[in-house]
């Protein structure tokens, strides 16, 4: 069983990344890039444009952060697939629980990890761009796991339940962190122009979107083509 959930997780993962990827080197990633340029100041934009000893020295003081190119993919890639094949094996080990009848079910499943990994937390604290003024970062941290683990329990209360208290609970607890707040930034403050923020949490939206319907459907086509006798019984996986 250990081996079918690790084949069905790393394989699932290595795809949904390499979507993601490229979904956002075509779409996200050029709103950063612009986002940047509004947050850099223009005093480095003059040196860097007039003298490049200049810009190597602000550049040694600060952290290193992949160049724009192929280190930039290459990282976002890197993170990308340690996070889907983390989301990949929670989605295999709950399928060891209650198995995907289909893998069209298994898309149900990928859009129930799409809401509590995404949209719940995101009615709180929306994506930002760089140059954004935001809260305390342990706060917000905290807010979003807190946000995601209730989201997860209250869905599971409302649809695999039984008693209409326990559904009610679930709905109870699915809000309780909505009606505390996520943390927010004595003053709301951005560089970038609205309708790139806007353009922004959009593309964030969808991508990820696509990244968990994506997840869903390969995790359980391949988790029941990997079902002993699955082939030869003549079980259709896609279906």
């Amino acid at each position: 069983m250990f081996k079918r959930i690790a084949q069905t997780a790393g394989f699932t993962g290595l795809l949904a990344a390499l979507l993601l990827t490229l979904l956002q080197s075509f779409w996200v990633a050029p709103l950063i890039l612009q986002a940047e340029t509004w947050e850099k100041p223009a005093a480095v934009q003059a040196h860097e444009h007039a003298d490049g000893t200049s810009a190597g020295h602000v550049h040694d003081a600060e952290a290193w952060e992949p160049e724009n190119g192929w280190q930039r993919v290459l990282s976002t890639a890197g993170g990308n697939l340690v996070v889907a094949v983390g989301f990949a094996l929670m989605l295999a080990a709950l399928y060891t629980l209650r198995a995907p009848a289909s893998a069209r079910e298994g898309v149900l499943w990928g859009l129930a990890g799409y809401a509590v990994f995404v949209v719940a937390p995101t009615l709180g604290l929306p994506p930002e761009l760089p140059g954004t003024v935001a809260a305390d970062l342990t706060q917000r941290q905290i807010w979003w796991v807190s946000t995601a683990a209730s989201t997860a329990v209250g869905l599971a209360l409302m649809v695999f339940a039984r008693h209409w208290l326990l559904k009610a609970l679930g709905a109870l607890i699915l809000v309780v962190p909505h009606l505390v707040g996520a943390p927010q930034p004595a003053v709301h403050s951005a560089l970038a122009l609205e309708a790139l923020q806007t353009q922004f949490k959009l593309a964030s939206l969808l991508t990820n979107a696509a990244f968990w319907v994506a997840l869903g459907w390969i995790s359980a086509w391949l988790f029941r083509r990997s079902e002993p006798g699955a082939t030869h019984s003549g079980l259709n996986p896609a279906l």
